[in-house]
């Protein structure tokens, strides 16, 4: 996801967005969105949006009004993959890395990514399995492979 639709902006059906993109207007730079609504995704394209304040406002295709606009309000929101930019080297997106095992570079299995968070100071990988494990996510000193066709994280962390 790449953020959510939190509030109205005017009277002509323009939405506030929170952006879980970095920066925040990077979200504008795709114009087919997906919203979350009644449990299924609808399509839509954006007309207009900008930077405004420390968050983002959007004219969506189709939205005319405020009362149109406030049914938007708690919609997720997603772009196709196929959208997406490849990672570089070293990046990863973190849904990808979401299932795949983790295991420690000695070959003790640590679980399975369960999701990640961000820190501030690095982002964390949380395993699910015997144990809920943190494992920071720092590439080339603790994240030592991303195998993508194993399912693999090859990781060098002590755990204990």
């Amino acid at each position: 996801m790449l953020g959510r639709v939190t509030g109205l902006f005017g009277v002509k059906g323009w939405v506030k967005v929170f952006s879980y993109t970095q920066p925040r207007e990077a979200i504008l730079e795709y114009d087919n969105w997906f919203l979350m609504q009644g449990g299924t995704w609808q399509a839509t394209s954006v007309v207009e949006g900008k930077r405004h304040g420390k968050g983002v406002i959007v004219h969506l295709d189709g939205v005319a009004d405020r009362d149109q606009a406030a049914d938007l309000i708690g919609c997720d929101i997603a772009i196709a993959r196929d959208d997406l930019p490849e990672p570089g080297d070293g990046s990863y997106y973190w849904g990808d890395l979401e299932g795949l095992r983790v295991v420690h570079r000695d070959g003790t299995e640590l679980g399975k990514v369960a999701y990640l968070m961000e820190t501030g100071a690095n982002d964390v990988l949380v395993t699910d399995g015997e144990q809920e494990r943190l494992i920071p996510f720092i590439v080339d000193k603790v994240i030592l492979d991303v195998d993508f066709a194993a399912g693999l994280i090859t990781v060098d962390w002590e755990w204990d």
